[in-house]
């Protein structure tokens, strides 16, 4: 007799890219699981989580004990990998996962900033996010506590353009960095790779899906931008979304020699702009700044400092040192001149 499996449960929103990130790494896994909406009426009975974030990912409890559940994406996907073993998205090669693991976290981490960026700056845009996010929680909702869920949205989500470091100053470097990494999409695409790692998806796809689902496919402006510059790209999205019906075997990964050529021109980018955002804001921590102050692609950077990406630096540091001395020595030689290596030397 077949093995039952409960299903788990996946509690986000549809404009929340680490949600959609969630969503599709469960679909194409093909992980049972339940889709409820933060804030709807089936949002009942969540155990509780430390901060209160989406996606909230819910497992069932074992020998009686009550449900577990646990936020950030990266993490549930590691916890995900040690339960379910088949259709992995960390490729096998330690070397090759360290690859990943850097540019999911470069999606996660800095494709977040132009996300969070073209939502709350344009009119269009904070029109459309302010009032469907509100009525994805209740379609039926009546006119008069939409326009004061859509009100409060809008007022709470603009103040918090400082955290993710979207302001006057830093415009140009965030749209700038959102057109260059659809042009770096749209050639790997035309180059033949269906997806970051090969012909199978990575943690680092579903990373780079979860913010294009909103820039590329919901949010006006960007989604112009990439329609009108990047049509693939936009079709790429929305394939990820549901992959469930992919085959996949262990020769789907890129093998290490065409890793280096696929990946370089996104590494480069990595190094570009989130190497340096991301050493300032450490240097910043460090010295506990009130503000991160730094150059970024030539052009001036200013933001307040993020302690969550003074943890990621932490993290990466960690995993290179993690890989044995053969798969470091071919880490750190995919990274030389990318200016993505900056990453992992210690801060003066």
């Amino acid at each position: 007799m077949a093995q039952t499996v409960t299903p788990l449960k996946l509690v986000g929103g549809f404009g929340s890219p680490y949600s959609r990130k969630m969503r599709a790494v469960l679909r194409f896994r093909r992980i049972p699981f339940t889709w409820i909406m933060r804030g709807s009426p089936d949002d009942v009975g969540i155990p509780e989580v430390p901060v209160a974030l989406i996606p909230v990912l819910v497992f069932p409890g074992e020998a009686g004990r009550a449900d577990e559940a646990m936020i950030d994406s990266t993490f549930q996907i590691k916890r995900l990998e040690k339960m379910f073993p088949a259709r992995s998205i960390i490729p096998s090669d330690p070397a090759l996962a360290f690859l990943d693991a850097l540019l999911e976290d470069y999606a996660d981490e800095w494709l977040t900033k132009p996300m969070f960026h073209y939502r709350w700056k344009y009119a269009a845009d904070i029109h459309k996010a302010s009032h469907v996010l509100a009525l994805d929680r209740n379609p039926l909702m009546s006119r008069e506590t939409l326009a004061k869920m859509s009100s409060y949205i809008a007022d709470r989500q603009i103040e918090r353009l400082r955290v993710v470091g979207s302001n006057d100053v830093t415009t140009p470097g965030i749209e700038a960095s959102y057109r260059r990494i659809l042009g770096l999409l749209d050639l790997h695409l035309v180059a033949g790779h269906r997806f970051l790692m090969g012909k199978r998806p990575g943690a680092s796809d579903f990373g780079f899906f979860g913010q294009l689902s909103q820039l590329a496919h919901f949010d006006p402006t960007p989604a112009a931008i990439a329609a009108a510059e990047t049509p693939r790209v936009v079709s790429w999205v929305s394939h990820l979304d549901d992959l469930s019906s992919l085959e996949v075997d262990d020769a789907g990964w890129l093998s290490r020699e065409d890793a280096v050529a696929a990946l370089r021109p996104f590494l480069i980018e990595v190094g570009r702009v989130y190497a340096r955002f991301l050493i300032a804001n450490a240097h910043a921590l460090a010295s506990r700044a009130s503000e991160v102050r730094c150059e970024i692609d030539g052009l001036p950077w200013v933001q307040q400092p993020f302690p969550y990406q003074g943890k990621c630096l932490k993290w990466l540091r960690e995993g290179r040192r993690a890989l044995s001395a053969g798969d470091r020595k071919f880490v750190d030689s995919a990274l030389e001149s990318t200016g993505a290596e900056s990453i992992f030397r210690e801060l003066n």
